[in-house]
């Protein structure tokens, strides 16, 4: 290197700055540690060879002309383009200078355009950017006049900078910005810039569309201005500020159908709800009247209040061509509604057979404030492309208020926008000024069909504002000032839409006029037919398949469900099950668990769970039910017990025998899910609304890790049908036992699901035996009730060598809610202890161990429903004054000793005492250490066997 930090030039002695290119002219180069900074001396010979120094110079000189390389991958010279100076030297070397400098700025525009774009409708937001400026890329006033090639569908042509420029402010930075910059994908980012670039982001808006997109804007803010007028002071979460968003819809929804969609679903918040069920799906206004008069009789359930409800209706489009609409029941948690409704599509999707995805499309409506800051978005963008979840893509469509409640994005995320979580995917971000309609039909154009060619999520970013608070009776003044000012200043989106339409002679103002009239006068006719409502409609009945399933009560006529299966029947599906193609290399070890399987089929050996387990899916498909188990590392199964998929082990090839049953069988789908839990389990829960007559399952590894998905459980699960009526028969697995793993992989935390069960909202299961677990899924989809099924799955019984079913308990048997006490003698029991799950086989061990013959051991096998009078008709075997006792390994402050005391001790009382066994109470589910789990282990289990003394009666 030199002094000045330059590499040092070629000369005969040279040997570190320049080394010989190895051919015989005997020149010399730069090394390969100095290419960069040559390259860039090279560029400025290009430019102006003066300026080189005279020994670089001569060296340039004899290097072949070759045009610089493009920064973006389609700014270069098209090939066999004809040159502009076709007679070469200082001139075509100048030349090349240019277009390199030009196809730098068509770059700089791409990728950075949506910086400078028009997007605040209130004006007031400031970036602090450079400006994409000529001189930036070393172009002066002169050289902005001259030819340069540009490529376009029909070939190279020829422009200059100056228009090239203006076309690209046009395209990329009036009121819709693009994101294109995280786009590595050659084709789709082709694709997106030839369609935004040749019509410089532009649509035409026939006078037609133009009269239909005012009307919806006046039943927009018509249909607000009225609520506030008429119920003053009612909370409404209003659409004013982005009554954009409906026209935006509807132009969703219409281009959506002319590429062949036929079913949408819609996923949103509280915001603009109530404007969307009117204005968009056509929910009669009346009932909306209504449910805020709130005078009419609830018909059933809890409900929910009139921002949360959902709707599904027959839609039509400005052409007339009918689709359905659905929006989601939705809470107050704002984002957790996404992969539910992708759920829902999905499901919709398979029971339709629609491969490719395309003919059912979600839409999910987000703010600003949730869409940066809920984990949940980044979890539904994660799982947007994988096998198991993907839907052919969901439009989202971002209401950006520039605010969450009362707080600034300043202080409200760390990124650029409230949209960069998307940049993890492959996919466009259009930015859209919200008052702009022109500019949003476009961005809509673009995203749809950027959905429909490449089945993948596209995002629409719709900056506005928020008339109001949060709620109407909110100030926001407190906080946004400034903001506010403005906004008490500004006209509405209707008005400056109409004044556009009276100016451009498309409508005369007596035409606006005549519009408001209309809807106001419906609007009246709505509110005075509400009063009439005196019993409230209560959510849309059930239609479709599931109309053949009910919810309410459990118990009655239809409680016993036949579940057995015919021995014929599970020998053909145990020989499916353990038979692979010819030539798969089946890994040894599973090898052995496939003919040890297959004697579990013949009954020559008892069968163990993970058979069980695997004989209820097959039985079930080979009646022809669709069967869906997703989590993660489900396919194998996280304690190695499943193996529903197998792998060849010489290609990697997956084979899954249960979706080789026979011709004519329901679908099987075991699906390893990415590490997530909430997002997957709201999408499971999703398709099983829209699949009841399949089996749905989502698998927790350990089963707490459920506590990652509480608000599904909460506001989804638990509740769904006393606040919607939506059935769900969705099934949870989650693994629980204390077996000395620690705090974090013991409990499931059963007490929690059995505070919230009542009402039969669900069922909650912790069961002991294959056959259990058999009849326990197949009654789940052979009931003709849908209730979601919360089963304490085992660890440590999937190996235990007691824990297994004879083939008569799968044919001859069904679903017991308790297991008796077959081994002891009524006459000489004086405890009968009641427990749940594996403390069960320590228990018995233990009696046989300390010759205990005067315990009996009941097994709680169904926790809830609990069904008393068939755990009396057990205890009254045992004579009046018998010790009864709950056992669990738990803390008393958790598992089911609450819930079970509850329910039992007022039954018991005076019959028998009632008390508890159980490992002291603990913020903690589980000690750490393993040898103290095995001493306090050891310690209630013996104290439960030992009669000696009785246990003081809590």
């Amino acid at each position: 290197m030199g002094p000045n930090g330059e590499p040092e030039l070629p000369s005969s002695g040279a040997s570190g700055g320049a080394s010989r290119d190895g051919g015989s002219s005997g020149a010399w180069g730069p090394s390969f540690s100095n290419l960069g900074f040559v390259e860039k001396l090279y560029f400025d010979y290009l430019s102006n060879a003066d300026a080189v120094d005279p020994t670089w110079r001569t060296y340039f000189d004899g290097l072949p002309r070759v045009a610089p390389p493009p920064e973006g991958p389609f700014a270069a010279h098209p090939a066999g383009a004809v040159p502009l100076f076709p007679d070469g030297g200082r001139a075509a070397a100048d030349a090349e200078v240019l277009q390199y400098r030009v196809d730098r700025m068509v770059e700089a525009y791409r990728e950075r355009g949506h910086v400078h774009a028009r997007l605040d409708p209130l004006g007031l937001e400031r970036r602090n950017t450079e400006p994409i400026a000529p001189a930036a890329f070393g172009l002066g006033e002169a050289d902005l006049d001259r030819e340069v090639l540009v490529t376009t569908r029909s070939g190279p042509t020829t422009t200059t900078p100056r228009d090239l420029r203006s076309r690209l402010e046009e395209t990329y930075c009036r009121s819709l910005g693009v994101e294109l910059g995280h786009l590595h994908d050659v084709e789709l980012r082709r694709w997106l810039e030839d369609r935004m670039e040749r019509t410089g982001n532009h649509i035409t808006l026939t006078p037609d569309v133009e009269r239909f997109l005012l009307r919806k804007l006046t039943e927009a803010e018509l249909f607000e201005r009225f609520l506030g007028t008429r119920f003053l002071g009612a909370k409404r979460f209003s659409i004013e500020g982005a009554e954009g968003l409906v026209p935006l819809l509807e132009l969703v929804i219409d281009r959506a159908v002319g590429h062949g969609v036929r079913d949408i679903a819609i996923g949103m918040a509280h915001r603009g709800r109530l404007n969307v069920l009117a204005n968009v799906l056509g929910k009669p206004v009346k009932e909306i009247f209504a449910e805020f008069r709130d005078r009419a009789i609830v018909s059933s359930g809890g409900g929910d209040v009139k921002y949360h409800l959902g709707y599904q209706g027959e839609h039509a489009t400005l052409e007339g061509a009918p689709v359905k609409v659905s929006l989601a029941f939705n809470p107050s948690h704002l984002e957790w509604i996404n992969t539910v409704v992708q759920g829902k599509v999905r499901a919709r999707q398979d029971r339709t057979k629609d491969l490719d995805r395309s003919g059912v499309m979600p839409i999910l409506i987000h703010g600003d404030a949730a869409f940066a800051g809920q984990g949940m978005v980044a979890e539904c963008l994660n799982m947007a492309l994988l096998d198991g979840f993907t839907v052919g893509g969901t439009i989202h469509v971002v209401v950006n208020n520039q605010v969450g409640f009362t707080t600034s994005p300043r202080d409200a995320r760390s990124t650029f926008y409230a949209t960069d979580v998307a940049r993890m995917l492959q996919i466009p971000v259009f930015h859209v000024n919200g008052e702009d309609l022109e500019a949003i039909a476009q961005a809509v154009l673009l995203a749809v069909d950027f959905r429909q060619r490449f089945h993948s999520d596209a995002v629409l970013d719709l900056w506005c504002y928020r008339k109001y608070g949060h709620n109407e009776g909110d100030e926001p003044a407190f906080t946004q000032p400034i903001m506010y000012r403005t906004i008490g200043n500004k006209l509405t989106l209707r008005q400056l839409h109409a004044a556009q339409l009276v100016q451009k002679k498309v409508m005369s103002q007596e035409d606006v006029d005549a519009i408001e009239a209309d809807f106001k006068r419906k609007l009246e006719e709505a509110y005075s037919a509400s009063a009439a409502i005196a019993v409230s409609p209560g959510p849309p009945v059930l239609e479709g398949v599931r109309a053949r399933y009910r919810g309410g009560a459990i118990y009655g006529p239809s409680a016993q469900i036949a579940t057995a299966v015919a021995k014929d029947v599970l020998a053909e599906v145990g020989r499916a099950l353990t038979t692979v193609p010819p030539g798969f290399a089946v890994h040894p070890k599973i090898s052995k668990l496939l003919e040890g399987r297959a004697e579990m089929a013949a009954g020559r050996r008892p069968v163990d769970w993970g058979m069980g387990e695997t004989l209820a899916y097959g039985t079930l498909a080979w009646e022809g039910v669709r069967v869906r188990l997703t989590g993660q590392d489900t396919r194998r199964g996280t304690f190695s017990h499943r193996h529903a998929v197998l792998f060849d082990q010489h290609t990697g090839q997956p084979y899954s025998p249960l979706a080789h049953l026979r011709d004519g069988q329901g679908v099987v789908e075991v699906r390893d899910s990415p590490l997530s839990e909430a997002g997957v389990l709201g999408f499971e829960y999703g398709y099983s609304l829209e699949m009841p007559d399949g089996l749905t399952i989502w698998e927790a590894q350990f089963g707490d890790f459920v506590n990652a998905a509480q608000v599904i459980v909460d506001q989804f699960l638990s509740s769904s049908e006393a606040k919607w009526n939506r059935l769900s028969g969705l099934t949870l697995l989650l693994p629980h036992g204390m077996e000395g793993q620690g705090p974090e992989h013991s409990s499931a935390r059963l007490e929690r699901f059995l505070e919230l069960s009542v009402e039969d909202n669900w069922q909650v299961m912790n069961l002991t035996t294959p056959a259990q677990i058999f009849h326990a899924l197949r009654r789940q989809v052979l009931a003709p009730w849908r209730k979601p099924l919360v089963i304490m799955s085992p660890k440590s019984l999937l190996r235990h060598p007691e824990a297994v079913s004879s083939l008569a308990q799968f044919t001859d048997r069904g679903l017991e809610c308790f297991l008796p006490d077959e081994v002891a003698d009524p006459a000489a029991v004086t405890r009968v202890v009641l427990c749940s799950g594996k403390i069960y086989y320590e228990l018995a061990a233990a009696r046989v161990a300390q010759n205990a013959r005067g315990v009996a051991i009941v097994r709680a096998e169904q926790l809830y429903p609990l069904n008393t009078d068939t755990l009396l008709a057990i205890l009254s075997r045992y004579h009046e004054g018998c010790e009864v006792v709950w056992v669990q390994e738990e803390p008393r402050n958790m598992g089911a000793w609450e819930f079970m005391n509850l329910h039992l001790s007022p039954l018991l009382r005076g019959w028998c005492d009632f008390s508890c066994i159980s490992r002291p109470p603990s913020a903690s589910p589980a000690a750490g250490s393993a040898t103290r789990h095995r001493l306090e282990q050891e310690g209630l289990v013996n104290q439960a066997i030992s009669v000696s003394a009785r246990v003081a009666v809590a």
